[in-house]
């Protein structure tokens, strides 16, 4: 592990400051970003410390929504009474992610920058990573890939998102906010993460210097008719091999509004609108479940050792939608 400086932030401004010089980045948690230094897959100069920053509370917005400061602990959010009685979604996906000690930890803003995973990108033994070093290639083609990406790959790279949170998020139309030098901007979750093509190196589209300061949750109808389901090789402490954010608003039988997000599957939460629409109007049945969890999937191209996700992905849908609206 190489030497840096370390910084801690007395303020929002002072932290964009700091940011400036050559070679920083942000710490809150450090649950993710002193894993890869230690591994040698990042090698920060300067290390700036965000973590006592007045950007952990939730407070209410016109109309009902909320927003969640950025420094909030996972854990924090997931047990908060406004989140588990409007977005009960956003509480269960937390839950479900990580340890009790991690979500202790690990903050909104840090969940939302964490890398997207790869044993090969972790792994600095393995010379050739696109992320890591762009234009070296991407062994995780011909190698193992079982965790691998089946949406929205590229050539340069499969890996996937490893987060719970942003998951649901996805589902329930979040904004982050997020400060620079160039003041104060909005971005929406589904523009937040970005799609590997041929720059995997980039994650989000958050400017150099930016830090994000909250995350805000619009007005939902969705609680009453929300499950989060996580399919993973083993209880708890695993990332999802397929996970999936359901909520629907119900009048009756008859599905008024849907949103579903797909994890552990791309390089981004995956949303399809189609499949959405195709359950509106129409009563929650298998067959409408069914046809929104083949529009979910439509063109995956899995790779060698992943083609099971594709099945998996679909079947967990159709679960999701039918505990969400109460066919389960």
């Amino acid at each position: 592990m190489l030497a840096f400086s370390y910084d801690r932030a007395g303020s929002v401004d002072e932290a964009l400051r700091l940011a400036q010089q050559p070679g920083a980045r942000f710490i809150g948690g450090g649950t993710n970003l002193l894993d890869l230094v230690k591994a040698g897959v990042e090698q920060p100069q300067r290390l700036v410390d965000v973590s006592r920053l007045p950007l952990a509370a939730v407070t209410e917005l016109p109309g009902g929504g909320l927003r969640i400061g950025a420094m909030m602990s996972n854990a924090d959010v997931a047990g908060h009474s406004l989140v588990r009685e409007r977005y009960p979604l956003l509480a269960q996906a937390l839950l479900a992610g990580a340890s009790p000690q991690l979500r202790n930890m690990a903050t909104v803003g840090g969940n939302l920058m964490q890398r997207t995973r790869c044993h090969y990108f972790y792994d600095t033994g393995f010379e050739a990573c696109n992320k890591r070093l762009p234009g070296s290639g991407c062994p995780a083609r011909a190698g193992v890939n079982r965790i691998h990406a089946i949406l929205g790959a590229s050539a340069q790279c499969i890996a996937v998102n490893p987060s719970d949170m942003s998951v649901a998020l996805a589902a329930l139309d979040a904004v982050v906010v997020a400060r620079g030098a160039g003041g104060e901007r909005r971005l929406a979750l589904r523009d937040f993460h970005r799609l590997p093509g041929d720059t995997p190196q980039r994650d989000t589209n958050l400017a150099p210097g930016e830090l994000i300061v909250a995350v805000e949750l619009p007005p939902s109808r969705l609680a009453p008719h929300s499950h989060y389901l996580k399919v993973r090789d083993r209880a708890s402490y695993a990332f999802a091999l397929v996970s999936v954010a359901a909520g629907l608003e119900m009048d009756g039988g008859t599905v008024r509004a849907a949103a579903i997000a797909l994890g552990g599957v791309a390089h981004k939460p995956w949303r399809v609108p189609q499949a959405e629409q195709a359950l509106l109007g129409r009563p929650l049945d298998a067959a409408a479940a069914a046809q929104a969890a083949a529009l979910m999937v439509r063109g995956a191209q899995p790779q060698a050792h992943n083609a099971f996700k594709v099945e998996l992905a679909r079947r967990a849908v159709i679960r999701a939608l039918g505990v969400a609206g109460g066919m389960a």
